[in-house]
């Protein structure tokens, strides 16, 4: 490795570090333990994580870290009633990993891959009648979109593996009174977040995925597909919709996350390429839309 090479792979590494300190503020307030630091949400939803002070991102702080650091982290996640949840960029703190799981809780590895900025997106083509749209606070088909990934990534075995339109209004009709979709309608008014879907010419929404843009960089999250409409290209459209948006928005650094090669391959084939190793609990829920 290049000198140069080596110096833009550690910028990178800062940048997402850095994103991963600024986004969760949108929603979270944070709470300090010594070197550790814990992301407590303000209102409703999906809970956040605790990880290493993503603000000052250097290898040697994560030496700093204990067993009992972790213990009062998880203590506090206790005192909230949400899950035990830790997730950092492995980069930035090498020797964590060990420390997490000396306490008992599994890790789990989740690569990650960033786009060129001056990468050309290739078009992706549509089934017949499907359309892409960016949803509004007060779009009607939001609720619908954000009960996909529950049902895009449902357990295999379970009845949301092979869900359809049927399954996918009852899911949203849930949500629509539980306060789910009332508290992302904020986030997306102030530009916090931006939810892209494709729809089918009934308006049943068939795939979608989000990012939320903090200081030009992004991290595209949450691309899911309706059980009975994959296998069409829609992830992939789906998520060159989102590159396309987040760069018309002055976005330049653009990176994912993915858990199966199958995924790898399609985010290889749109351009992407390998750029570290995010670390969380293997059985923490996924955060979803």
């Amino acid at each position: 490795m290049t000198e140069s090479s080596l110096r833009d792979r550690i910028e990178l590494r800062d940048r997402i570090e850095t994103y991963y300190a600024a986004v969760p503020l949108f929603f979270a307030e944070a709470e300090d333990f010594g070197p550790l630091r814990l992301f407590v949400r303000k209102d409703p939803g999906a809970p956040y994580y605790g990880g290493p002070h993503h603000a000052s991102p250097t290898p040697s702080s994560s030496s700093l870290v204990t067993a009992e650091d972790v213990a009062r982290v998880r203590a506090r996640q206790r005192e909230l009633g949400v899950p035990h949840a830790f997730e950092w960029l492995a980069e930035a703190a090498p020797s964590l990993r060990a420390i997490i799981e000396e306490t008992g809780l599994p890790v789990a590895e989740r690569p990650l891959m960033v786009l060129d900025p001056d990468h050309r997106l290739p078009p992706q083509s549509l089934p017949e009648g499907v359309t892409i749209r960016t949803l509004s606070a007060d779009d009607p088909a939001l609720p619908a979109v954000l009960a996909l990934p529950g049902l895009a990534f449902a357990a295999p075995g379970s009845a949301g593996e092979s869900a359809g339109p049927t399954e996918l209004a009852m899911a949203a009709e849930k949500l629509a009174v539980d306060g789910t979709t009332g508290a992302t309608r904020p986030s997306l008014r102030a530009g916090h977040k931006t939810l892209i879907a494709a729809f089918a010419p009934d308006g049943t929404p068939l795939a979608a995925g989000h990012y939320h843009p903090a200081d030009a960089t992004t991290e595209i999250g949450g691309i899911c597909t309706l059980p009975t409409a994959r296998r069409q290209g829609l992830g992939a459209a789906v998520t060159t919709a989102l590159a396309g948006h987040a760069r018309e928005h002055g976005v330049r650094t653009i990176f994912l996350a993915y858990a199966e090669d199958a995924a790898a391959r399609l985010y290889a084939r749109l351009g992407f390429r390998p750029a570290g190793t995010t670390l969380l609990i293997a059985n923490q829920p996924a955060r979803g839309q």
